[in-house]
């Protein structure tokens, strides 16, 4: 299985932020299945790539560190395809989801860790 991380601080209110990444993750060609607004599940959109190489992307939203303007996000990025190469279809997703957010013109990036 093919696995991504990525925790990342934005200078955003949490409402916004709740809003603005289903949006986010839509732009990505993702349809959001799950969300509690701590938590979002979006599994990638059908149809370009076999379906064990769908990916999907858990984002967890840490309201205990949370404050009015300084939000942090941890992302799971993963698919059933074994990364057998460096450049395979769910890291490749997830430099794209990672892109998204660094250059996204509402966010203002504080602080990205990707792994």
């Amino acid at each position: 299985m093919a696995r991504y991380t990525c925790s990342f601080a934005v200078a955003i209110s949490l409402e916004e932020l709740q809003s603005s990444l289903g949006e986010l993750l839509r732009g990505c060609h993702f349809d959001v299945i799950y969300n509690t607004g701590d938590y979002l599940m979006a599994r990638e959109t059908p149809g370009e790539v076999s379906f064990a190489k769908l990916v999907t992307v858990e984002a967890l939203i840490d309201r205990t560190k949370a404050t009015a303007d300084n939000v942090q996000v941890n992302l799971v990025i993963k698919n059933e395809e074994l990364p057998l190469q460096v450049d395979n279809h769910c890291r490749l997703v997830s430099d794209r989801v990672q892109n998204a957010i660094s250059a996204h013109e509402r966010w203002q990036l504080l602080e990205r860790v990707a792994t």
